[in-house]
Formats: C-alpha cells, structure tokens, sequence
C-alpha cells in the first residue's frame, strides 16, 4: 500500500520536474532572446529559474532515492555474507536517517529565519524557497523507513540488499 502511494508520489514529482524543466528552458531562452534584441528582459527570469532548478534538484533526489538510483560502489558490500549485506544496508539506512533529520532541523531553522523576508524579484517569502529542504528530508525519510521495516522484516529480496544498480553504460557494455 504504501509502495504505490509513493510510486504514484515519485510520478507527480517526475512531472513537476519535467514542468519545471520546461518553464526554466522558456524563461532562460525567452530573456536571452530579449535581452539580446530588445535590450529588455523578464525581471523574475532568472530568480524563478534558479528557484525551480533548488526545486528540481531536491525533487530529482526524491525520485532517485527511491528508484536507488544514486551513484555509489559495492566492491566490500558485494562481498560480504547475506547477514553482512543486511547489516550493511541497515546501518547505511539510519545513517541516511539521521542525515534526513539533519536536512529537515536546518531547513526548518532557515524556512523560519527567511519567513518575513521576501526575495527580490518575485517578492515572495524566502521561507518557499528554502522548504524544499523540508519536502526533501520527510520524503526521504519515509522512503528510508519503509526501505528499513522491508529489511528488518525480511521482506526485501537478496538482490536488493546492495543498495546500488549498474549504470546503463556498463549494462549495455556487458551484453
């Protein structure tokens, strides 16, 4: 149940991705092109694009923290026994736990610092601009946490247990 509630979570941050990435290229693209011929440009351009590239970023980690899809190496990991794999990936979980808990305290101090200040184009509250630290670590979390009760419970497959996958270049190679 709550696999496919975040499946379905991880789908609509993918389309708020693609969205964003959308709006940036026409922001960008349209200022450069006044810019150059009109001499003028869009004063919000370049922060709404800054502020959706933060977005996508913490968005993207999102969705690849969920597929498993960040870089990382399992040349000890691989190695070792099915029950040293476990310990592992549940170390490596609480680990990335409390670094969510780290991410959510520091963004939540800096959304509450930036509240009142309104950013400079735009004119809205700094506090928007910095919850995608918030969003980011409670999401994390809780993909982290349904990772570690699938773990700790023995419903997380062997191959599951190194938490990385081959990049696509080295899979293609292979064949």
């Amino acid at each position: 149940m709550f696999e496919k509630l975040i499946a379905r979570y991880c789908q609509m941050l993918s389309r708020l991705m693609a969205a964003s990435l959308a709006v940036m290229v026409v922001l960008v693209f349209t200022n450069v092109v006044l810019r150059y011929a009109l001499n003028s440009g869009i004063a919000v351009s370049e922060e709404l694009s800054r502020w959706l590239f933060v977005w996508l970023t913490f968005m993207g980690g999102i969705v690849a923290l969920h597929e498993r899809a960040h870089l990382g190496t399992d040349i000890l990991v691989s190695r070792l026994s099915v029950g040293g794999k476990k310990i592992c990936l549940g170390l490596g979980h609480l680990l990335m736990l409390f670094v969510c808990w780290l991410l959510f305290k520091g963004a939540l101090d800096q959304v509450k610092i930036n509240w009142e200040a309104s950013s400079a184009a735009m004119e809205v509250s700094m506090g928007i601009f910095y919850g995608c630290g918030l969003v980011f670590a409670v999401s994390g979390a809780v993909i982290l946490l349904l990772d570690f009760w699938r773990l700790i419970t023995g419903q997380m497959n062997s191959d599951e247990l190194v938490g990385i996958r081959e990049s696509e270049e080295q899979s293609h190679s292979d064949t």
